[in-house]
């Protein structure tokens, strides 16, 4: 993990035209999110935005993967349109070319001239986890939450493709803590407008960490699917919450079944979101898993439409702008995270 000088000043760059606070900015700056499908970083430069910061992101021949700033500093060309020679970025404007590190190699009009060693990339620290590339702008610790069910050999991976979504990471990350939508909703998937009681369950804190524990009888089986579950069996849904915008939740099925989603909410801008969602279970091994994948975008659209339309289209941190019920034990916790974590009251993600 890079830790260099360049990084840690990086996070002083406010974005021009940045769509958050300077103070929420930089809160949310010094946490880590997935910013790519792994296998789809390769030689080629890709694109991607992170907190309102163009990001360009690159696989090396050795197999390291590179973030930079989408930036070539001699006239602003953004290097995503350029090409990978050698392991080296090539800006497509003068030909500037830079290496792993964001070292200047080359300025072709003048190939007899020393470089200044101040031409250099700002660069980003790069995990790559769950099939995920994960950075972050300024954060100096590791912060990638857990998800035992990827590592675990007694179970099999899923990853859906990336999911965009025209609303906040914030107001995305409550769908997905929310356990009274379900009827409503995911009628088409998996609920059912006749079971659309809460029971009462709690919710605890540890840190920067949420833990709830819902029990309730509506089945995670998909409508259409064998339900081999018996009859007035308990469903158990464990949720796990990682400030500020991933949560992973543990769904238990009959015979000691395991269905295990994390849910990465990366905010692209104040407004704009791209879900990443690793699935890992302990069961059904052998069906297609493009049935899984098509079963859960479903899911994901349906959560669309309601984030997408929701008004205020930012998640308020004051108690008071919304109304609550019991069942909104989760989510009222987690609005009291974001704020001890020092957002905004009138929080613009």
């Amino acid at each position: 993990m890079n830790k260099s000088n360049s990084h840690v000043e990086s996070a002083l760059q406010y974005p021009r035209d940045c769509t958050f606070t300077l103070n929420d900015w930089n809160v949310l700056s010094q946490f880590w999110y997935p910013v790519a499908i792994a296998e789809e970083v390769t030689n080629k430069p890709v694109a991607v935005k992170l907190l309102d910061v163009k990001l360009v992101c690159y696989r090396s021949s050795h197999g390291k993967v590179v973030i930079a700033r989408d930036l070539c500093f001699h006239r602003g060309a953004p290097l995503s349109k350029g090409w990978i020679e050698n392991d080296e970025i090539v800006c497509p404007y003068h030909g500037f070319r830079y290496n792993c590190e964001g070292i200047c190699t080359a300025v072709p009009a003048h190939s007899d001239s020393k470089i200044s060693p101040k031409l250099k990339l700002i660069m980003y620290p790069v995990i790559e986890r769950y099939g995920l590339i994960w950075t972050s702008l300024a954060a100096v610790d590791e912060q990638i939450p857990p998800f035992s069910g990827w590592d675990d050999p007694d179970f099999i991976n899923i990853l859906p493709p990336s999911f965009d979504i025209a609303g906040s990471a914030g107001r995305q990350m409550e769908g997905f803590l929310d356990v009274s939508h379900f009827a409503y909703v995911h009628t088409e998937t998996f609920g059912d407008r006749n079971n659309t009681e809460v029971p009462q369950y709690k919710v605890t804190r540890d840190g920067n960490q949420l833990q709830a524990d819902y029990w309730s009888t509506v089945s995670n089986y998909g409508k259409g699917q064998d339900n081999p579950a018996p009859e007035g069996f308990m469903w158990l849904r464990a949720f796990r919450v990682f400030a500020p915008f991933a949560a992973s939740l543990t769904v238990h099925f009959p015979n000691d079944g395991k269905l295990m989603i994390l849910n990465c909410a990366t905010p692209v801008s104040a407004r704009y979101t791209r879900l990443f969602c690793p699935i890992s279970r302990n069961f059904d091994k052998d069906l297609p898993i493009e049935d899984t994948i098509k079963f859960n975008l479903q899911v994901f659209q349906e959560d669309r439409e309601m984030v997408e339309s929701q008004t205020p289209e930012d998640l308020p941190l004051d108690l008071m702008a919304e109304a609550h019920i019991p069942a909104d034990r989760t989510s009222i916790a987690y609005r009291q995270l974001l704020t001890q974590l020092g957002l905004g009251r009138t929080y613009t993600s």
